[in-house]
C-alpha cells in the first residue's frame, strides 16, 4: 500500500487536477458546473479529476438536489507537510555541513 504522501503527489501531480484543488481551497464550496466553468476541461474531465481527489482524501462532496458540491480538505495534506519538515530538516543538515567543509577549506 503506498504512503499517504505518495498519493498526495501522484493526485496533486496533474495541473488541472491541482488547479481544481487550489481553486476549492481559495473560493471554499464549488459546485461541478462551476469548476468546470473555469477548468478549460469538459465536464466529464473536471468530474474524473474529482474522483481522484475525493478518493485521495482531498476533497468531499455534498449533494443538494440534482447538484453536487465539493470542498476541500486542507487536513489531507498533513502527510506532505510532515514530509517536506523532514526534507527540509535533512537539507539544512547538508547545507550546515558543506558551509563547515568550505570554512576548513578556505583556512
Amino acid at each position: 500500500m503506498p504512503d499517504a504522501h505518495d498519493v498526495i503527489f501522484r493526485t496533486l501531480a496533474d495541473p488541472t487536477r491541482r488547479a481544481i484543488f487550489e481553486r476549492l481551497c481559495r473560493q471554499g464550496e464549488q459546485t461541478v458546473g462551476a469548476l468546470t466553468a473555469q477548468a478549460g476541461v469538459s465536464q466529464p474531465a473536471v468530474s474524473k479529476h474529482l474522483g481522484v481527489l475525493k478518493a485521495a482524501g482531498l476533497v468531499s462532496d455534498r449533494h443538494e438536489g440534482r447538484q453536487t458540491h465539493y470542498s476541500a480538505h486542507l487536513s489531507a495534506l498533513a502527510p506532505l507537510i510532515d514530509w517536506t519538515s523532514q526534507m527540509a530538516g535533512f537539507w539544512e543538515g547538508r547545507f550546515d555541513a558543506l558551509e563547515d567543509l568550505l570554512k576548513r577549506m578556505d583556512q
